[in-house]
């Protein structure tokens, strides 16, 4: 037991202690090659990523400016087109537009089968008008067949 404990005078460290310091601060600097190595590679890992990030922001500043290139140059173009498509909005809000479908539905009930009809009735006279033909009139001869 020490007698000066509690007096606030500083303890003076045995050898035993001593001896457990050097150990702690030895096996400290047996680390030390590894954590210096590990250290190292996360370094070269880090400036890896670095590279990789200043390409992957190079090529994205190119994409960029390619982009804008592009923008500016439809950009005249499209806007030449705004009064024309605002003209053919204008025509399609118009409510006579939502007719047109119902419109050509009763034309094509009402006419295709007044077409078919006329297409019949064609192919009947070209019939009858073919074997108009073949025959020899009244005022034809014979000849011989």
């Amino acid at each position: 037991m020490d007698p000066f404990r509690g007096l606030g005078i500083p303890r003076i460290p045995g050898f035993a202690e001593l001896l457990t310091l050097l150990q702690t601060q030895t096996e400290a600097l047996a680390q030390l090659p590894r954590t210096l190595a590990d250290l190292n590679g996360t370094v070269r890992e880090l400036t890896a990523a670095t590279t990789s990030a200043r390409e992957t922001i190079a090529s994205a500043q190119r994409m960029a400016e390619r982009l804008e290139s592009l923008v500016e140059e439809l950009e005249e173009p499209v806007r030449a087109l705004r009064p024309g498509i605002e003209r053919v909005g204008r025509v399609l809000d118009d409510p006579a537009v939502d007719t047109v479908p119902d419109t050509l539905r009763r034309i094509h009930d009402d006419l295709m089968p007044l077409i078919s009809g006329l297409r019949q009735a064609q192919s009947r006279m070209g019939s009858v008008t073919g074997l108009l033909r073949r025959r020899p009139g009244a005022g034809d001869e014979d000849d011989g067949y």
